[in-house]
């Protein structure tokens, strides 16, 4: 005798759909099928977007990457407290650009990290948002977005929810629960930025200031939400340049390019460091893909979603959703196995 399906977007609902997907399988006594995801990424702002890219396409027995989407960004809201911007630079190269020149670079930097891997792993790439929403009731349409709603609209409720892998901003998927809110029935929404929900502090984090209506839709939005702070969570993922040269470099045509944007990071000129001493790097978006292959490198737990006010502060949210939020990592296991994946099957 199955067990009654919750009521949609009552408490149960959300436990049982935010559940890993292994989990959900033993449960309704399914095969625990590879996961279907889209991943959104600011590929070009700095270099773990395409380490957690890489990842999840060397996965197609975990993971069945149906889309990349590029999300806009623009260093500009930061550059007063910046050291050092890059004298140099072109003016459309460079990080105080327009967000429509961010997402047009990521657009690029997706093409170009997908060029490292076989041609058996090459979803459908889509252009962002050019802007960021103008107004909390004004989404911004674009290709990612209508694919986005196409792809949650396909899926039966019968069946496993889509995945939204979010690496940046969430202009894409907020514009596109604005446009569709029927889709939050049908796809979870992973995210990384900020701190705890229960912090005090300010959420001084590139994903979550850069848009901020769309991080507040996010929380007040009926979509089930795998929220994974930065601070200090995700923040334990520092990868150094030792173990690059040792697991990655010359492993797999990926992992030089991985190598190669290692020692020469993007944020390098605007954060005023030259690269030239040895040095670590918080690869922070592979927490995304983590807990997507194993739930156990990513412990978790059900909260209240809170309510991010205009301060970027968390708030006491009066009709809050049930989100599961992380609150550890498991270091050590995660980059094992992202070695051991970055050279599988590459020639």
């Amino acid at each position: 005798m199955t067990e009654p399906t919750p009521t949609l977007f009552s408490d149960d609902w959300y436990r049982l759909r935010l559940l890993h997907p292994s989990g959900r399988a033993i449960i309704n006594k399914k095969i625990d099928a590879p996961i279907r995801v889209v991943i959104d990424a600011d590929a070009a702002n700095e270099i773990d977007d395409q380490f957690a890219i890489a990842w999840a396409l060397q996965r197609p027995d975990r993971l069945c990457i149906e889309a990349l989407y590029a999300a806009p960004f623009s260093f500009a809201h930061r550059k007063s407290t910046l050291t050092k911007a890059p004298i140099f630079a072109p003016p459309d190269a460079a990080p105080f650009a327009s967000p429509q020149i961010g997402m047009e670079r990521s657009l690029d930097e997706i093409r170009r990290v997908m060029s490292f891997l076989p041609s058996s792993r090459q979803p459908i790439v889509c252009a962002g948002s050019p802007i960021y929403m103008p107004s909390k009731t004004t989404p911004v349409d674009s290709a990612a977005v209508q694919h986005l709603i196409q792809l949650a609209r396909s899926i039966d409720d019968r069946d496993e929810p889509l995945y939204v892998v979010a690496l940046g901003c969430l202009t894409n998927i907020s514009s596109a629960l604005l446009i569709a809110p029927d889709i939050a029935s049908k796809i979870v929404v992973v995210w990384t930025a900020g701190f705890p929900s229960h912090a005090p502090h300010i959420n001084k984090a590139f994903n979550l200031e850069q848009d901020l209506w769309a991080s507040q839709i996010l929380f007040e939005s009926k979509v089930p939400v795998l929220y994974q702070p930065g601070y200090h969570v995700g923040a334990q993922l520092r990868l150094s340049l030792i173990e690059m040269r040792t697991y990655v470099n010359e492993h797999s045509k990926i992992g030089s390019y991985l190598y190669s944007l290692f020692t020469n990071n993007p944020l390098w000129p605007i954060l005023g460091l030259d690269g030239r001493e040895p040095y670590s790097w918080v690869i922070w978006d592979i927490i995304c893909v983590a807990w997507l292959l194993n739930a156990d490198w990513v412990p978790s737990h059900m909260v209240p979603s809170p309510r991010l006010n205009d301060l970027l502060v968390w708030e006491k949210n009066d009709q809050p959703k049930l989100i599961r939020e992380a609150y550890a990592v498991q270091r050590d296991a995660i980059f094992n196995q992202l070695f051991t994946d970055l050279k599988t099957n590459l020639s």
